[in-house]
C-alpha cells in the first residue's frame, strides 16, 4: 500500500506552525514528495521444485512490493512483523544523509523488529537515480524478503538517454529449499560449511530448466520496434550472476543508482547487491527468446548448473518454435576472463549534468585483506592446529566481526560503553603473500572482535582491498558500503604495490558504486569522503562470507554544525535485549580526547 503526504513526529511541530496539513503537504512538495508504504512480513506457502514449502514475504509478494520515487522524495515504509521470528530492513543504496536509524543491519543500526510488533523507517533519498532495492539484514531472511527500488528523474527532468518505451524490473534470486535460517543455525554451531542454493530465480521463478517449474515461468511481453528499459536487481544470496537476453544485444546505462557512459554488451555480470540499468532494442523477428541466468563462480566446488530463465514473447499473430531460444552469448560458469572484460568497461558519465569529484588529497589510507579463516571451535584457546576440530569464519585484517547485543549506533549514540573498540587496523596485522594458497596455522586462525574504524567528517579516504589464498579459499568478494558511494579508481591481479599500482588509477571517469567485486587473488581501490555522520557497515555481499565474520564498521563523526550531525533518533526504535558483551574495552585517542566506548 502507498500513499502520499504522510508526517512522522518530527513535522508534527511544522503542522501546528503552519496551521494545516494541506499547508504541510505544500511545504514538503519543495523538499521532494513524500511517499508511505505498508509492509507487513508474513509467511506464505509456496511450491518449488515439486516440493511445498513456507516462506517469509513482505505483503505476500515474492519478490516484494516495488517503491516508486523521484530523485529527492522521502519514504515512510511502516513495517509489521507477523513472522516468526525478529527481522530488519536494509534499504541498499540509499545513503540516508544523517539517518543511520533507518538504515537496518541488525545489531549495527538497530535490533530485531520482533514478531508482533512494527518499526516505521524513514528512507530519505538525496542524489540517487535509477534503481536501487530493500531487503532484510537479519540472519538470511533476505533470500525471500527483498525488492525493487524505482528512482525516476526529478520532477520536470529526463533520462541522459532517449526515453524509453516501457521498462521491466528483472529480480535475479536464488532458491534455497527446506528452512534456510534452522540450517544455518545448525551450521554454524557445527563449523561447517552453509547450505548452497538449489537453483536460481527470475522474478521469483526457476524457469523451463528446472523441476516442476515450466508451467510457472515467468513472462514478459514486447512489442517489436520498442526499446525497453531493464532494471536488474542481484538478490541472489550467494553467487554473482551472468545475465543475457537470447539473440539480443543489452546497452548498460546505470549502476547502483548512477549513470554510466552507455556500452554494448551481448551479456552482463552483476554482482550481489548491485543493480544495473540496461536498455533493451526489442528488433529480432517475432517469436519466443529466453533471458537467462547463471552463476559466475571463482571456486570449483558447490557448483550450481541450474540456469534461471524466464520467457521475452513478441506480441503480434505469427508462429514460434515449442521451445524458445537460448542466449549461447552466456558466458560459462568459470569464465574470468568474460567477468573482467565485462567491468572494465563500467565508466561514470564524467560530463557537464552528471560530473565526478573523486578525491585526489587523502587524508587516511587503509589497506584490508579479506580472507577465509578458521576459529577454535571451543572459541577460547586458539593455540591450537587448524583442522577439522575448528571452524569455519572468514575476516577483514584479521578481525572476524561478531555482534554485540546492543546495535553499534545505540552504543555510540547514547555513550554506552562495553559494545564495540575503536581500533580496527588500518592494514593487515601481519605482511605475507596474500594471493599464495596456504594452510599455515599462524595465518588461518582469527581474532573475533567487534571493532570499528572512526573517521573525522569529511576525511578523505582510499582503501585497498586485498584477495587471499588462505584455507584455498581464493575468490571473489563483492564489498559493499552503507552510507555511502565509492569511486573504483583501480583494479588488478596479485598482490597490490603501492609504488606502481596506484599509477594506473583511473581519476577521470571511474565508476560509482555501493557494491563492487574484489578480483580473485587480486586487488581494489577506492576513494570516498566521509561526508555522511553515522555509523555505516562495510561487508560482503555473500551471505556465508558476511555470516562468518567479513564485517566491520565505519563511524563518522558529526561535522561542526547541526546540519552535519546526526540526526535524532525516531521514539520507536526497536529495544534490545540480551545479556552484556563478552568483549574486551580498549582506550583509544584521536584528536588528542580520550574516549572509551
Amino acid at each position: 500500500m502507498e500513499g502520499k503526504c504522510v508526517f512522522n513526529y518530527q513535522q508534527i511541530i511544522i503542522v501546528l506552525i503552519l496551521g494545516s496539513a494541506f499547508l504541510l503537504c505544500q511545504f514538503l512538495s519543495v523538499m521532494g514528495t513524500v511517499h508511505y508504504y505498508d509492509f507487513v512480513l508474513k509467511e506464505i506457502n509456496v511450491t518449488k521444485l515439486c516440493a511445498n514449502q513456507s516462506i517469509l514475504t513482505v505483503n505476500g509478494l515474492f519478490p516484494g512490493p516495488v517503491i516508486r520515487v523521484h530523485k529527492g522524495d522521502t519514504v515512510f515504509v511502516n513495517l509489521t512483523n507477523q513472522g516468526n521470528y525478529g527481522v530488519t530492513i536494509h534499504w541498499h543504496g540509499v545513503k540516508q544523509p544523517r539517518n543511520p536509524w533507518s538504515d537496518g543491519p541488525v545489531f549495527i543500526t538497530q535490533c530485531p523488529i520482533k514478531p508482533g510488533s512494527n518499526f516505521t523507517y524513514e528512507v530519505i533519498f538525496s542524489d540517487e537515480e535509477g534503481t536501487l532495492w530493500w531487503h532484510a539484514h537479519s540472519d538470511w531472511t533476505r533470500s525471500t524478503v527483498h525488492g525493487a527500488i524505482v528512482i525516476l528523474p526529478e520532477e520536470g527532468t529526463s533520462y541522459p538517454f532517449p526515453e524509453p518505451d516501457g521498462e521491466e524490473i528483472i529480480v535475479l534470486g536464488s532458491w534455497y529449499t527446506g528452512d534456510l535460517n534452522e540450517e544455518v543455525n545448525e551450521d554454524l554451531e557445527e563449523g561447517v560449511d552453509i547450505p548452497h542454493s538449489s537453483g536460481f530465480l527470475i522474478n521469483g521463478e526457476l524457469g523451463d530448466f528446472a523441476n516442476c517449474s515450466r508451467e510457472t515461468t515467468y513472462r514478459w511481453s514486447v512489442d517489436y520496434g520498442k526499446t525497453y528499459l531493464l532494471r536488474i536487481v542481484n538478490a541472489v544470496s550467494d553467487d554473482q550472476i551472468f545475465f543475457a537476453v537470447a539473440e539480443h544485444n543489452l546497452t548498460v546505462v546505470g549502476l547502483d543508482a548512477g549513470y554510466v557512459k552507455p556500452f554494448v554488451t551481448s551479456y552482463i555480470m552483476i554482482s550481489p547487491g548491485q543493480t544495473m540499468d540496461v536498455l533493451l532494442k526489442a528488433n529480432r523477428p517475432l517469436g519466443h527468446y529466453y533471458m537467462a541466468s547463471r552463476e559466475f563462480l571463482t571456486e570449483t566446488a558447490n557448483q550450481d548448473h541450474n540456469n534461471g530463465t524466464a520467457i521475452i514473447e513478441y506480441t503480434g499473430d505469427y508462429n514460434f518454435s515449442s521451445s524458445p531460444i537460448f542466449p549461447h552469448q552466456l558466458p560459462q560458469i568459470l569464465d574470468m576472463k568474460a567477468a573482467l572484460r565485462f567491468t572494465g568497461f563500467i565508466r561514470s558519465l564524467a560530463n557537464e549534468d552528471y560530473p565526478v569529484d573523486v578525491p585526489t588529497n587523502i587524508t587516511t589510507r587503509m589497506y584490508i585483506a579479506v580472507s577465509m579463516n578458521e576459529l577454535c571451535k571451543n572459541r577460547t584457546n586458539c593455540n591450537v592446529t587448524a583442522g577439522p576440530d575448528n571452524i569455519l569464519a572468514s575476516s577483514m585484517n584479521n578481525i572476524s566481526w561478531i555482534n554485540p547485543s546492543v546495535d553499534v549506533l545505540q552504543a555510540y549514540y547514547r555513550n554506552m560503553s562495553g559494545y564495540f573498540t575503536a581500533d580496527f587496523p588500518d592494514r593487515p596485522l601481519t605482511m605475507y603473500n596474500f594471493t599464495e594458497n596456504t594452510e599455515e596455522t599462524d595465518l588461518i586462525m582469527t581474532d573475533q572482535g567487534t571493532r570499528v574504524k572512526v573517521l573525522n567528517y569529511n576525511e578523505t579516504v582510499e582503501i585497498v582491498f586485498q584477495g587471499t589464498g588462505l584455507l584455498n579459499g581464493a575468490g571473489v568478494h563483492p564489498m559493499h558500503m552503507h552510507g555511502h558511494s565509492f569511486y573504483v579508481v583501480g583494479m588488478g591481479e596479485g598482490n597490490f604495490d603501492n609504488e606502481t599500482d596506484p599509477l594506473t588509477y583511473n581519476l577521470v571517469d571511474p565508476p560509482k558504486a555501493n557494491t563492487f567485486i574484489v578480483p580473485k587473488y587480486g586487488w581494489l581501490a577506492i576513494r570516498f569522503v566521509a561526508s555522511n555522520p553515522g555509523v555505516w557497515f562495510w561487508h560482503c555481499h555473500f551471505d556465508r562470507h558476511l555470516t562468518w565474520g567479513m564485517d566491520t564498521v565505519f563511524i563518522v563523526k558529526n561535522g561542526d554544525t547541526e546540519a552535519t550531525s546526526i540526526l535524532p533518533p525516531p521514539p520507536n526504535m526497536p529495544i534490545c535485549t540480551g545479556g552484556y558483551p563478552e568483549i574486551s574495552i580498549k582506550e583509544w585517542k584521536i584528536d588528542n580526547e580520550e574516549q572509551v566506548y
